[in-house]
């Protein structure tokens, strides 16, 4: 690619950008459905914290349920953001290949691959702990 001197090339590059910057969207929005997850299992953790010494069993093992589910939401967000940061490092090598007219497709499909094997796994951490929730729901005969 030559180098960013002209509004032509500026365009093409903007262009380039414009699918990853999507991809970052749709991450951002995972990001908020992880951390309202997260809030909820904390706010239960605290009400059973808080919950009569008689029902010490069921609150204990609810509690390592819960646990079980933040450590496994903790994992995605943590995997969802570095592939958030990622993408951001994709965008940036674009325009800074661009600008210094080096071009470095192998380090931009080096990063976006990693990118996507790091919102793969967490999704999987994501799916892990809907598992989790939706195991301890007790089902109501019909």
């Amino acid at each position: 690619m030559q180098a960013l001197n002209d509004v032509p090339n500026v365009v093409h590059v903007i262009q380039l950008a414009v699918a990853p910057v999507f991809l970052l969207t749709g991450v951002g929005a995972i990001l908020n459905v992880l951390v309202n997850r997260l809030s909820r299992v904390v706010d239960r953790f605290r009400v059973l914290g808080r919950s009569a010494p008689d029902t010490a069993a069921a609150t204990q093992t609810e509690m390592i349920m819960l646990g079980r589910r933040a450590h496994m939401i903790h994992w995605a967000i943590g995997l969802c953001t570095t592939c958030a940061l990622l993408v951001c490092m994709v965008i940036a090598t674009l325009f800074v290949g661009s600008m210094s007219g080096v071009e470095v497709p192998s380090l931009i499909a080096v990063l976006f691959i990693t990118a996507m094997l790091l919102l793969v796994a967490g999704l999987l951490c994501f799916l892990r702990e809907i598992t989790l929730a939706t195991s301890s729901i007790q089902t109501m005969p019909r």
